[in-house]
C-alpha cells in the first residue's frame, strides 16, 4: 500500500547508463518515488534492465528481480504468492514493469494469466513504441505509419501498417480494479495513478508513454 509521496526517496539511482532524457529512466524514477521503499520490482529484460542493471553495477535501491522478456508478469505474481505464504505481503508493493515488446507482444499471456487469478501486483507497462534496445524494431504498439527498422517508410511503403494494440484495454477486459493510462510528460499525474493504484488489493494496470530519445 501506498502512503504519501516521499519526493526525496530515490529508488533508482543516478549513474545508469541510459540514454540522456530516455522516458522510460524518468517513468521508473517517478514510480518508485510513488511506490517507496517497500516494494520489489520484477523487471523484463529490455531498456530498462539493461541500462540499470550492467554487471557488476546495480541503479535500483529496491529489491529486483530480472526476469525473462515474457515472464515478468509470472515472476511478479510468484513473490506475491511466496509473500502471501510468508505472511509478509502487508505493506509490500509488488510491481512488474516490462517494455510494450515485453508486455504486448512477447508477455502478453503471461499477464493475462496473473490478470485472471487475481495476484495482488502492479504491472507497468513502459511504451516506447517499438523494441528500442536492440535496434527501434517495431512492437505490436509501435504506431501506425511509424518508420522503424523493420517496418521503414520510404516510397514503397508508409512505414507501420498496422495499429497500435490497444494492451489497457486488454486489461480491462479482465475486470481488474485498476486499469490507467499517464506519460512522462505529466509526472504528477503519474505518481498519483501509481499512488492510487497501490491502495488498492488485487491486480493493477498502468501503461506509460515513455518516448525514447534516439527511437
Amino acid at each position: 500500500m501506498a502512503s504519501k509521496i516521499d519526493m526525496d526517496f530515490e529508488g533508482l539511482a543516478s549513474g545508469h547508463r541510459a540514454c540522456a532524457g530516455c522516458g522510460a529512466a524518468i517513468a521508473v524514477r517517478l514510480i518508485l518515488k510513488a511506490a517507496g521503499k517497500n516494494t520489489i520490482v520484477a523487471n523484463a529484460t529490455g531498456c530498462v534492465e539493461v541500462f540499470t542493471t550492467p554487471y557488476p553495477e546495480c541503479a535500483w535501491n529496491v529489491p529486483y528481480v530480472h526476469s525473462l522478456f515474457e515472464n515478468t508478469a509470472a515472476v511478479a505474481a510468484g513473490i506475491e504468492a511466496g509473500l502471501k505464504a510468508l505472511g509478509k505481503k502487508e505493506g509490500i508493493n509488488v510491481i512488474a514493469i516490462a517494455g510494450d515488446g515485453g508486455t504486448a507482444d512477447i508477455g502478453l499471456q503471461s499477464l493475462s494469466g496473473m490478470l485472471e487469478r487475481g495476484h495482488d501486483v502492479l504491472y507497468i507497462m513502459y511504451d516506447n513504441e517499438a523494441y528500442m534496445n536492440t535496434g527501434i524494431q517495431r512492437s505490436a504498439s509501435t504506431p501506425y505509419g511509424a518508420s522503424t527498422t523493420t517496418s521503414p517508410a520510404g516510397k514503397v511503403s508508409i512505414g507501420q501498417d498496422t495499429r497500435k494494440k490497444f494492451v489497457a484495454e486488454i486489461a480491462a477486459a479482465h475486470h481488474i480494479p485498476y486499469v490507467a493510462t499517464a506519460t512522462v510528460g505529466y509526472p504528477r499525474d503519474l505518481m498519483n495513478k501509481v499512488s492510487k493504484a497501490l491502495t488498492i488489493k488485487g491486480p493493477k494496470f498502468i501503461q506509460v508513454h515513455a518516448p525514447c530519445v534516439p527511437g
